[in-house]
C-alpha cells in the first residue's frame, strides 16, 4: 500500500511566496490592489509576451465572464464553446443571458474541431440570421488546440476568439504562448493549476485600453467622481494583494513546474508505449508543446481490468477530485453517459492504493444542465469521456510515485 495520498495536481510553494505575503501585511496592503497585484501582472505580461497586457482576477471563471462582456455578449446572443471542457468555460455565457452553442473535438488534440466549428457557424447564421458573438476554444489538459485553423475560421466570419487557457499556462503552439492568439486569453491559478495564487485567474488583453476597460468592470464599474457613480453593471473580480503575492512567488518557479510536468509525462509515455490497450495522450507533432497539466490515458474498451464487473456497484457521496467540493450525493450509480466499467475499475484500483485519478471531463452537450443547448457533435468527446483517465502529474509527484502508478495499472490488467 502507498504510504501517502498521491494527488492529481497539488500546489507547490517555493518559499518566495511568504516574503511577498509578509510585505503585504507589513504595509497593510491586503485589498484588491497594491504592489503585489501590479508586480504579478507585470510578471505575467513578461511571461506571455506578444506585447499583451494582463489583469489579475479572482478566478479564471471571472476572466471568461469579463472577456465575454468585453466583446458585447448579451441576452439573445449565441457563443460557440468547446463542448469537451469543464463547465467554467461555458457557464459565464449563461451569466450574460446568452446561449452556448457546443462544438465537439477532433481526435488528435481533443480540442475544438475547426471544420465542425465552421459548420456550426454557417448553420447558426442560417438559423438565426446572425453570427455567434464569440468563440471559446479550450486547451484541454494543457494540450494546444489547432489554433491556426481556429483563428482562420474565426477571422473569415469576423468573430472574436476568447482562448480558455486555464489549463494551458505555459503551453505553446509553434513557439507562441497559448492564450495570446485571440482577442482575449484566460488563465487560472486555482490550487491545482501549473502555478497557484490559492484561487484566482487572469485575463490576457490585446492592449492597454482593453486592460483599463477590463479593470473598470472588474472593480464594480465605478465612474470617475468623488462619490460612487455607476452607469454600468460591474463585478467584484479583482485579485487581492495577498493572493497576488503568492502568484509572484510562484512565477519564480513556473518554468520549473512546467519542466516537471513534462518529465512526468515522458515517464508515463515511455512506460505505456509497450502496454497493449493503453494509449498516452501526447503532442501530435512538433507544432504542439503541451505543459501536460494533467497526464491522460485512454483505455481500449476491450481491455479487461480486475473488478470491472463490480465497478458501478455503489453510489458516490463525496467529490471525485477537487478537495473540499460540495456535492449532492448521487441518487444512482449510473448516468446516461458514463466512463466504461474498465475505466471505473481502474480508478477504484488506483484509489485502493491511495492514488487519485479522475475520468476525463464529461462533455457539456451530455450535461443535463445544457441538454437544450444547440450542439454540433461527432462522437469524439463522448468516446474519450467513456475511455479516458487522468493521472497524477503535479510538482509533488515523484519518479517513484509514477512507477507505483504504472505498476498498479499494469497489475490490474487481466
Amino acid at each position: 500500500m502507498a504510504n501517502k495520498k498521491i494527488l492529481l495536481c497539488l500546489a507547490h510553494m517555493s518559499g518566495n511566496e511568504m516574503r511577498y505575503i509578509e510585505e503585504a501585511f507589513a504595509d497593510n496592503w491586503v485589498v484588491p490592489l497594491g504592489p503585489n497585484v501590479n508586480g504579478f501582472e507585470a510578471d505575467l505580461e513578461q511571461f506571455v509576451g506578444q506585447d499583451k497586457h494582463v489583469v489579475a482576477l479572482s478566478a479564471g471563471t471571472a476572466a471568461v465572464h469579463l472577456a465575454l462582456n468585453a466583446v458585447g455578449v448579451g441576452p439573445g446572443d449565441e457563443v460557440i464553446c468547446q463542448s469537451f471542457t469543464f463547465c467554467a468555460s461555458c457557464n459565464p455565457i449563461k451569466y450574460l443571458g446568452a446561449t452556448p452553442v457546443l462544438v465537439d473535438s477532433e481526435a488528435s488534440t481533443w480540442n475544438i474541431h475547426p471544420e465542425l466549428l465552421e459548420e456550426a457557424i454557417k448553420d447558426r447564421i442560417a438559423r438565426t440570421g446572425k453570427a455567434p458573438k464569440a468563440i471559446v476554444p479550450v486547451y484541454l489538459y494543457g494540450m494546444p488546440a489547432m489554433i491556426d485553423d481556429i483563428m482562420a475560421v474565426a477571422n473569415r466570419y469576423g468573430i472574436p476568439v476568447i482562448e480558455d487557457a486555464a489549463e494551458g499556462f505555459g503551453s505553446r503552439y509553434r513557439g507562441q504562448v497559448c492564450g495570446t492568439f485571440g482577442k482575449y486569453g484566460v488563465l487560472s491559478f486555482n490550487g491545482n493549476k501549473m502555478i497557484t495564487t490559492s484561487g484566482g485567474g487572469a485575463l490576457i488583453c490585446p492592449d492597454a485600453d482593453a486592460k483599463r476597460e477590463i479593470m473598470f468592470y472588474a472593480t464594480q464599474a465605478r465612474e470617475a467622481y468623488p462619490y460612487y457613480q455607476h452607469e454600468h453593471i460591474g463585478y467584484n473580480y479583482r485579485m487581492s494583494n495577498i493572493c497576488a503575492g503568492i502568484g509572484r512567488g510562484q512565477m519564480t518557479i513556473a518554468d520549473e513546474h512546467i519542466r516537471h510536468h513534462k518529465h512526468v509525462a515522458k515517464l508515463y509515455q515511455d512506460a505505456f508505449a509497450s502496454v497493449p490497450g493503453i494509449t498516452f495522450h501526447a503532442n501530435p507533432d512538433d507544432r504542439f508543446d503541451s505543459n501536460y497539466w494533467l497526464c491522460t490515458i485512454v483505455l481500449n474498451p476491450e481491455l479487461r481490468v480486475k473488478g470491472q464487473d463490480q465497478a458501478y456497484n455503489r453510489t458516490i457521496s463525496t467529490a471525485i477530485g477537487g478537495a473540499g467540493s460540495t456535492v449532492h450525493a448521487a441518487k444512482s450509480a449510473h448516468t446516461l453517459c458514463e466512463p466504461n466499467a474498465n475505466v471505473e475499475a481502474m480508478r477504484l484500483a488506483l484509489e485502493a492504493q491511495c492514488i487519485e485519478s479522475r475520468p476525463l471531463w464529461k462533455p457539456m452537450h451530455m450535461q443535463p444542465v445544457y441538454a437544450d443547448a444547440p450542439a454540433y457533435t461527432n462522437g469524439v468527446s463522448e468516446e474519450l469521456f467513456r475511455t479516458g483517465l487522468c493521472l497524477p502529474s503535479g510538482p509533488w509527484v515523484t519518479d517513484q510515485d509514477v512507477q507505483l502508478i504504472i505498476d498498479t495499472i499494469k497489475q490490474n490488467i487481466e
